[in-house]
């Protein structure tokens, strides 16, 4: 069954295409809701060091897919609510995911598989209250192959010629699929935007609910 347990804390979601679109925007929304008085924790992609120890295995190895890494991203996202996002949102603070769910579902689904599969598989994620849109920079370029940026950079690395057509794009359709808002709580995190964001989170959040940053279990920055 889908996720239902109700948290007191508030979780925020931020996800781009571009691993350090989605670093920045994160970084702009912790910095303003410490401005405003809120004190907030930021989980990271591959907090569990799966995907670390998965490039270690090598460059364009024919057995790996778009599924596969997806079915690793749910791993790690698994790791990243047990130790980082539940704990916080248990203790009633605020915590952003950057990235999130919205992130593997639009990647693997530019890249051919199935939507309906990949939020079958993430389903277990707790939603967020808030959704965040990074603004996206270098538009007109696809991902550069690097295994320290983002998931897309990840996969173009790892996938090499295993897998043709991770692309410009296949880039653009994962932006087009991320400007397709799904729910309510949706922000642009624009200045503007994340000035609204705090302004929900503010409105939205227990006067006595606090929260401590988190710390990742590996040496990924």
């Amino acid at each position: 069954m889908a996720h239902q347990v109700k948290y007191p804390g508030r979780l925020i979601a931020v996800d781009s295409s571009r691993g350090k679109d989605v670093d920045a925007a994160a970084a702009a929304v912790a910095e303003a809701l410490k401005r405003a008085g809120i004190e907030s924790a930021i989980s990271r992609w591959d907090a569990s060091g799966l995907f670390s120890e998965l490039a270690a295995a090598g460059r364009g190895d024919r057995t790996i897919s778009v599924r596969t890494l997806s079915l690793v991203y749910a791993a790690d996202l698994a790791f990243r609510l047990r130790w980082e996002i539940r704990p916080i949102l248990e203790a009633g603070g605020v915590i952003i995911a950057a990235p999130y769910v919205e992130t593997a579902v639009s990647f693997g689904g530019a890249c051919g598989v199935a939507e309906a599969w990949l939020r079958e598989l993430l389903r277990f994620a707790a939603p967020p209250q808030f959704r965040g849109r990074a603004r996206e920079r270098k538009i007109d370029r696809p991902w550069k192959p690097r295994t320290d940026r983002g998931y897309g950079e990840y996969c173009a690395w790892l996938l090499g010629e295993a897998v043709s057509g991770i692309t410009l794009k296949q880039r653009r359709a994962m932006m087009t699929r991320l400007d397709q808002a799904r729910g309510r709580a949706n922000f642009t995190l624009t200045d503007k935007g994340i000035a609204a964001l705090v302004k929900a989170v503010s409105g939205t959040r227990p006067a006595a609910a606090r929260s401590s940053p988190s710390q990742s279990r590996n040496a990924r920055k």
